[in-house]
């Protein structure tokens, strides 16, 4: 099983280099890693082709591009997805060849992120209020569960049935939650609670950003309802 990682990248070049870092330090290596360049006016590049990574680039601008295009040109036969600011244990990638060898329904898993330097009840709201609701709330309203997209990964025949679905340009969607809509009760998702990675807490010290993300994800589900409503898809989950 070759297994592609890729990482969207946005003037991060900072955040990029601590990612890639935790990607060569795995204790499965990656087949490959294509970091996608959205644009970038920092030395993002060059920090990731120093890493060995493949560098793609594309011009329009937005995480749902970006990300698409990773997906698009990523070889291996899984497909996995991390941000810059993602830091993934070193048994990451080998639990996720595991899980796609041992069960071969497996369309696509997910798992949380760790607020990298909150402790405390920070730490304890953080994940449960924002975290915990993410993975109800958005699951409920697609009634499957929904992939992260800072940590998750897809069979490239998944990935090869939902891309003609995904919005690609639209900078104000939410890519995962976009993707996550693209999949039916006939496909098995699941979020293993147990692998997660770090993520940067930068966003709660930013409210305008807070914000936009949950603008974001609301946006993103009422247009996917457009065509795909809720009780529609509880009523094919239910049947199959």
């Amino acid at each position: 099983m070759r297994i592609s990682v890729v990482v969207p990248v946005l003037n991060d070049a900072d955040e990029l280099r601590g990612c890639l870092a935790a990607l060569l330090g795995q204790s499965r290596p990656a087949d490959e890693i294509v970091v996608v360049d959205n644009g970038c006016s920092d030395d993002s590049a060059a920090v990731a082709l120093a890493a060995g990574a493949r560098v793609i680039e594309e011009p329009v601008r937005g995480i749902p591009a970006a990300a698409a295009a990773g997906y698009d040109s990523a070889t291996g036969d899984v497909i996995a997805r991390l941000d810059a600011d993602s830091r993934p244990g070193p048994d990451w990638l080998a639990r996720i060849e595991t899980a796609f060898e041992t069960d071969a329904e497996l369309s696509a898993l997910s798992g949380p992120g760790e607020f990298i330097g909150l402790e405390g009840w920070r730490a304890a709201a953080a994940r449960v209020l924002y975290m915990d609701a993410f993975f109800l709330s958005v699951g409920a309203a697609m009634a499957h569960p929904v992939l992260f997209g800072s940590n998750l990964a897809m069979r490239r025949s998944a990935w090869d049935r939902a891309r003609d679905g995904v919005d690609r340009t639209d900078p104000e969607l939410h890519d995962d939650i976009d993707l996550s809509f693209q999949f039916s009760a006939a496909d098995r998702v699941v979020v293993d609670r147990s692998l997660s990675v770090g993520i940067s807490a930068r966003p709660f010290d930013d409210p305008a950003a807070m914000r936009r993300r949950f603008s974001r994800a609301f946006r993103t589900i009422f247009r996917n309802w457009r065509t795909s409503p809720p009780s529609q898809r509880w009523l094919e989950r239910a049947r199959g």
